[in-house]
């Protein structure tokens, strides 16, 4: 690589880790590299830079178009094709959860949902879908709430993940008005009951 000794290390790190978000090491690589280049690179740029060969950085480039995680420049007077990231961090995570759902979590429920529709055999497969069952419940749950905290602005979703443990007390904290809210009609009508009967008492 024709890299600076600091972003030759994160370059390889995050082409490490692509392959375990989905995505081969070169791809991750040429992501890493737009990512942190001050300036559009095409694909000769790409190519000097990673020392990769131009079908390569090519292939690389078409995929993270398929992602959503480039974006096409054009240069004045340059008539090669440009590609830089999005500027906002949070779009690109929230660009990485979508097209991870949609490779992942939606084909999976799709199979799940096939599988408990089909007709039970036996009581082994009556089992079996039970368990299915529970899976496709914590699964459809979870996108949900995914669905849920995508439409949120980015302040507000940043605000969010701040609280971390903040949100147990904070469940904790409207269980209890719940709680006490319920309460209140039946001490109220005891509280009610005991003034009539005072009155009726004053009366006779």
């Amino acid at each position: 690589m024709n890299l600076p000794p600091l972003i030759q290390s994160f370059v390889l790190h995050f082409g490490e880790m692509g392959s375990r978000w989905g995505i081969n090491r070169t791809v991750g690589q040429i992501y890493a590299l737009l990512y942190v280049s001050p300036e559009p690179l095409c694909a000769e740029d790409i190519v000097e830079a990673l020392g990769l060969s131009r079908s390569n950085v090519s292939m690389g480039l078409r995929e993270l178009q398929a992602w959503n995680l480039v974006v096409h420049k054009h240069l004045p007077d340059d008539r090669r094709d440009f590609f830089t990231t999005p500027d906002d961090v949070w779009q690109i995570l929230r660009t990485l959860a979508e097209e991870r759902k949609k490779r992942e979590v939606d084909p999976t429920l799709s199979v799940l949902r096939e599988i408990l529709m089909q007709p039970a055999g036996s009581d082994e497969e009556r089992f079996a879908q039970g368990r299915i069952a529970e899976m496709h419940g914590l699964i459809d749950q979870l996108t949900t709430w995914y669905d849920d905290v995508k439409r949120l602005e980015t302040e507000r979703l940043a605000n969010l993940l701040s609280l971390g443990a903040k949100i147990t007390r904070l469940l904790e904290a409207k269980d209890r008005v719940v709680t006490l809210g319920c309460r209140r009609p039946k001490a109220a009508r005891e509280a009610g009951d005991t003034r009539t009967d005072v009155a009726r008492a004053g009366g006779e």
